[in-house]
This record gives C-alpha cells, structure tokens and sequence, in this order.
C-alpha cells in the first residue's frame, strides 16, 4: 500500500476530519475558560473584591431579583464556608458599600444580607456588556444547536464534579 506523500492531507497520513475534533472541542472549551478566568480577575480587580467576595455578592443580586431574603446561614450554604467566615464577608460587603445588614423582614430577630442599588449598577456596568455578547452568540443558536450545546456542557460539568468526588482520579492514574 502506497503511503499518502507529504502535502497530500495536513493529517500527514490521517485524513482531516470534517468539522471540529476531540481535542479542538476540547481546547477550545480551555480556550473559554482561560478566558473567563481572565475576566473574573479583571472584575474581581476593578470592583476591589477577592472570589469569594464576588461569589456571594452575585448569589446576593440573584436571590434580591427572585424576592427571597438572604440570611447569613444561607449566604455560608450556598458559599460551602463556615458560617463564622460569613461575619468577616459580610463585614467587608458592608464596609464597601456592596450590602447592608437589614432585618428580616417577616422575622425581626434575624437580620438578612441585601445587596445595595450601587453594587447592583456596578456589576451591570462592569458584566453588562459582556453578557449581552454572550446571550447575542446563544440566541443565534437554533434550538437543536442549544440543546446539543447544553447536553455537552452538561456532560462536561458532571464529568469534572465527578473527578473530584474520585477519591482514585487524584492519584494520576489516567484509566481511574
């Protein structure tokens, strides 16, 4: 059998194959979120606040939008932090100007943790323009490609939360 010469394909003796590979996908899904890292830094940069920080602030503006108060257990639940770490948080937010401590409003014993009107413009005006190429780029999707987008990234996150609950994938073992 005559070997393909050199030139004949960019596979040297595999063909190209059509569309996008594994490792293309797979790079470009690096690309994205080296890109995303980036971006958090720079906001994490320009609003003066660490991760966690920006973490719980967005859990904040969220939880505000679907009108469900905002305790500080609940703030160190969905952080997956101690819920004596949430004091010094929520210190911080407060002290720059990003949350105010208020009272509950059906249970006056308990305070809640409310984002502030200039945290919640900071944050459009930082993201804002962002995220509005970002839902430009889905929504020129069809809703098959949206599907098909939305298993893979699904798949992708299972995969990655299921590495770290494997006790034996930490080991470097590459078939574990």
């Amino acid at each position: 059998m005559a070997e393909p010469t050199q030139g004949e394909n960019s596979g040297y003796w595999y063909p190209d194959a059509e569309g996008a590979t594994t490792v293309d996908v797979l790079n470009l899904l690096r690309r994205y979120r080296t890109a995303e890292t980036a971006m958090r830094a720079r906001t994490r940069s320009s609003m003066r606040m660490n991760e966690t920080d920006l973490l719980a602030l967005r859990f904040l503006l969220r939880e505000q939008r679907a009108g469900r108060p905002v305790r500080p257990a609940d703030l160190a639940d969905h952080l997956h932090i101690a819920r004596a770490s949430v004091t010094a948080l929520v210190d911080r937010l407060v002290r720059d100007d990003h949350a105010t401590r208020v009272p509950h409003p059906t249970d006056r014993r308990t305070l809640i943790i409310v984002p502030t009107a200039h945290s919640d413009e900071e944050v459009r005006a930082t993201l804002g323009p962002m995220h509005q190429r970002m839902l430009r780029i889905v929504d020129g999707l069809t809703e098959a490609e949206r599907t098909v987008v939305a298993r893979f990234l699904a798949g992708m996150a299972a995969a990655v939360e299921e590495a770290a609950d494997d006790p034996d994938a930490a080991d470097g073992d590459p078939h574990a």
